[in-house]
C-alpha cells in the first residue's frame, strides 16, 4: 500500500510538472477583491483588467513618465517566452502585487516578477491536434479574481489557475450542447480576454467570456461562470431564434425564436435549411460592464457565412434583412443572461465587418446634461458614439437602432460600403451593388468588386485608449482595400464557411498603418501619425500627456496625446501586435507589452501579407523605466 502511495504521488508530481514549470519559487499575495477590480483605473500599482477598468478606457493617471522625461525612457528587462511556440502575441498582461501574468500564443501564460522580469511560473496548456483557430494561435489576456488567474485556450476552453503557483483549479469546455468537449472540432474557440463583473441584483461576481469561430458557422455564444468553480450560470447564444440556458434549464430565446430578421425561417414555403441554425454572431473579444446600470456590453461578430445571398430570400433585396444579432453592440443582464438592447452597425453584413472591436463607455457633456455613452471604431470605417442608458427595450429592433443612435463619422479615408449612416435611423446607407453578386450559372466564381475598407476592417480588434486629459480617441487604424468575390458555399461542421474570396491591397504608396487622434463630440481628426506596415497593436494614454502604441515592425513608440509628434521608439526584435500597459511599484513608473509577430495580417492579408514577410517572429516581455 505505501509503495502505491508513493508511486501514485510520482506520477501526478510528474504530470503537474509537465504542465506548470516553476522555476522559481511561488510566492504568496492578497487576493483581488471586486472593489480592486472595480476601482482598477484609479489604483496604478495594479492592472488588473484587460482595458485597465470595467470602461475599457486604457487610461492611467501615472504622470512620472511624460512628453519631457520620456527621453530617458529606457528598458528595465526583457522576458522570453522560448522554445518554437512563437506565432503571434496579442496579449495585455495584468499586474497584481508585484506580479506580471502575461498570456502567449499556443494558450500560455506566464507569471513574472515585475522588477526583475523572473519567471515565478508557468503553465502551457495542452492543445488537442483539431483546433481550427481562424485567425493566428494567438491569445489577447487573461482576467484575475480572488487568489486565480483565468484564461481561455484555443480548444473552446477556460482554465483557472492558482495565482501563486500556476496550479490548475478547474478547467471547462464549451460547444454544442450534445458535443461540449469537442467544440475545438466543430470549429469554436476562444482568443479573447474573460472579465470579471459584479451583478447588482444578485451580488454575485461572475466570469464572463465568449466564444470565437463565425469563420466556421458556429452559433456564437456569451457565457457567465461561476468563479469559484468554473459552473456555468447562463449561456445566451447571439444568434435570434435560439435559446438561452440559466442554471442549467431552457431560458427565453435570442430575439423571436422564428427568427424573422434571417431568412429561411422555419415556416417558409422552400423547406430550405434556416441559414440562423449556424449564423455566427460570435462575442470573441472581452466585454466592458456599466456598472452602475449592471449591463455587460459585448461586441458581436459576423453572420455566417460571409456570402450575404446565402442569408437573403431568393431574389430579395439584402438591405430588407438584419441578420440579428450580428455585426453589432449588444447589452446584457448578468443576472440572466437575457438581451437588454442591441445596436448594429453593419445590418445582414456582407464584408465580415464583424462588430467586435472594443466597447470604449464614457461620459460627456452636452448643453449642461451628462450623456453616458459607448464608443466604438468599427471594422467598417465609422466610428460610433451610442447611448448606453437604461431604456426600456423597444418592441421592434429598428426603433432600438434609431433612439440609441448619437453620431457616426468615418475615421478611415476610403470607405465605399455604404455613403453615411443615416441620422434618424442609425442605419447605414448602402448601394446593394456593394454586395459581391452571385456567380454566373455555371460559373464558379463571381465577378469582383472592390470594396474599401477589407474584411481586416479600418480597425481591427486592436483595443483604442479614450484620455480623459484631451477627450479624444487614439486608434490605431489602416488605409487598404480588397478585390471580393463569391464563390458557392455548402455548410459542413468543423469546415471553413466563407463563400467569398478576397485579395487585399494598399490604398496609399507611402503607408498602411495611421494612428489617430479622433474628436468624438466634434466627429473629426485632430491629429494622424502614418506607419508603412499595418498597425494591430492596442494604445495606451496616460496622464502624462503621452500615447503609446506598437508597430509592425517591432517598435514601441510614444507621441505627444496633443499635437502627435513622435517623441521616442525602441525597436524590440519582432513586430509588436499586443497591448501596452503602465503600472508604478515603489515609485516608479514603468511601461510593458509583449513582442511577437503574427495574428490575422500574414495569415489573410494578401499584399500585406507580403509586405510584412521580412518581419521577424519572436516571443517576449519587454517593460521599461527611466533612467537614474
Amino acid at each position: 500500500m505505501k509503495y502505491n502511495l508513493l508511486k501514485k504521488t510520482a506520477v501526478v508530481t510528474l504530470l503537474s510538472f509537465l504542465s506548470v514549470n516553476s522555476a522559481f519559487s511561488s510566492t504568496s499575495t492578497k487576493k483581488v477583491s471586486w472593489e480592486d477590480i472595480l476601482n482598477d483605473q484609479k489604483t496604478p500599482e495594479n492592472v488588473l483588467m484587460y482595458g485597465m477598468g470595467p470602461k475599457a478606457q486604457r487610461y492611467s493617471t501615472l504622470e512620472q513618465i511624460n512628453t519631457k522625461s520620456i527621453k530617458d525612457l529606457v528598458p528595465a528587462w526583457n522576458y522570453s517566452f522560448g522554445g518554437e511556440k512563437q506565432r503571434g502575441q496579442e496579449s495585455q498582461a495584468l499586474v497584481h502585487d508585484g506580479i506580471i501574468y502575461v498570456t502567449g500564443s499556443y494558450s500560455r501564460i506566464f507569471a513574472l516578477d515585475a522588477k526583475t522580469g523572473k519567471r515565478i511560473w508557468q503553465y502551457e496548456h495542452r492543445l488537442p491536434a483539431g483546433i481550427r483557430p481562424c485567425c493566428d494561435v494567438i491569445n489577447r489576456g487573461a482576467a484575475i479574481f480572488g487568489d486565480k488567474v483565468f484564461f481561455g485556450t484555443l480548444d473552446a476552453g477556460m482554465v483557472a489557475l492558482n495565482k501563486d503557483t500556476g496550479k490548475v483549479v478547474w478547467k471547462k469546455k464549451f460547444g454544442y450542447a450534445d458535443r461540449p468537449n469537442k467544440g475545438y472540432e466543430d470549429g469554436y474557440t476562444m482568443t479573447g480576454a474573460p472579465t470579471l463583473i459584479k451583478d447588482k441584483k444578485t451580488g454575485k461576481v461572475l466570469l464572463i467570456h465568449g466564444s470565437s469561430g463565425d469563420e466556421f458557422g458556429v452559433i456564437g455564444k456569451l457565457f457567465a461562470l461561476d468563479p469559484d468553480t468554473g459552473k456555468e450560470v447562463w449561456m445566451r447564444p447571439l444568434v435570434e431564434g435560439h435559446y438561452g440556458r440559466l442554471d442549467g434549464k431552457k431560458s427565453t430565446p435570442s430575439g423571436d425564436p422564428k427568427a424573422p430578421s434571417w431568412p429561411n425561417d422555419p415556416n417558409n414555403e422552400t423547406g430550405k435549411k434556416t441559414s440562423w441554425s449556424h449564423g455566427g454572431g460570435a462575442p470573441w473579444q472581452s466585454a466592458s460592464f456599466d456598472a452602475e446600470t449592471n449591463t455587460i456590453i459585448i461586441g458581436t461578430g459576423n453572420p455566417a457565412p460571409w456570402n450575404t445571398w446565402e442569408r437573403t430570400a431568393d431574389g430579395g433585396d439584402p438591405r430588407d434583412w438584419d441578420s440579428l444579432y450580428t455585426s453589432g453592440q449588444i447589452g446584457i443582464d448578468p443576472s440572466t443572461g437575457n438581451i437588454k438592447w442591441f445596436y448594429q452597425h453593419t445590418p445582414n453584413d456582407g464584408w465580415d465587418f464583424s462588430g467586435n472591436n472594443e466597447l470604449v463607455l464614457f461620459e460627456y457633456q452636452d448643453n449642461g446634461k451628462t450623456v453616458k455613452a459607448t464608443a466604438h471604431a468599427d471594422r467598417n470605417g465609422f466610428f460610433y458614439v451610442i447611448d448606453r442608458s437604461e431604456m426600456p427595450l423597444a418592441k421592434k429592433q429598428r426603433d432600438d437602432q434609431s433612439r440609441r443612435f448619437i453620431r457616426a463619422f468615418p475615421f478611415v479615408d476610403k470607405i465605399t460600403w455604404a455613403s453615411h449612416i443615416d441620422k434618424k435611423t442609425g442605419r447605414p446607407v448602402v448601394d446593394p451593388k456593394q454586395y459581391p453578386p452571385l456567380p454566373k450559372e455555371g460559373e464558379l466564381k463571381g465577378e469582383s468588386i472592390n470594396v474599401a475598407p477589407p474584411f481586416l476592417g479600418g480597425k481591427n480588434w486592436n483595443p483604442m485608449a479614450y484620455s480623459q486629459d484631451t477627450g479624444l480617441f487614439y486608434l490605431g487604424a489602416n488605409h487598404w482595400e480588397e478585390e471580393y468575390w463569391t464563390t458557392p458555399i455548402a455548410y459542413n461542421k468543423g469546415a471553413a464557411y466563407l463563400g467569398q474570396g478576397f485579395s487585399i491591397k494598399r490604398t496609399y504608396d507611402d503607408h498602411v498603418g495611421i494612428l489617430r487622434a479622433v474628436d468624438p463630440i466634434k466627429g473629426e481628426i485632430v491629429w494622424s501619425h502614418k506607419e508603412e506596415l499595418p498597425l494591430w497593436s492596442g494604445v495606451l494614454a496616460t496622464k502624462g500627456g503621452l500615447i503609446f502604441t506598437g508597430t509592425s515592425d517591432g517598435y514601441l513608440k510614444a507621441f505627444d496625446a496633443k499635437t502627435g509628434e513622435e517623441l521616442f521608439k525602441f525597436q524590440t526584435g519582432s513586430g509588436v501586435i499586443s497591448c501596452p500597459i503602465t503600472w508604478e511599484e515603489d515609485g516608479e513608473q514603468y511601461i510593458g507589452l509583449a513582442s511577437g509577430y503574427g495574428g490575422a495580417v500574414p495569415l489573410w492579408g494578401g499584399d500585406m501579407a507580403k509586405l510584412t514577410k521580412t518581419v521577424s517572429q519572436g516571443g517576449s516581455f519587454w517593460v521599461f523605466k527611466l533612467k537614474k
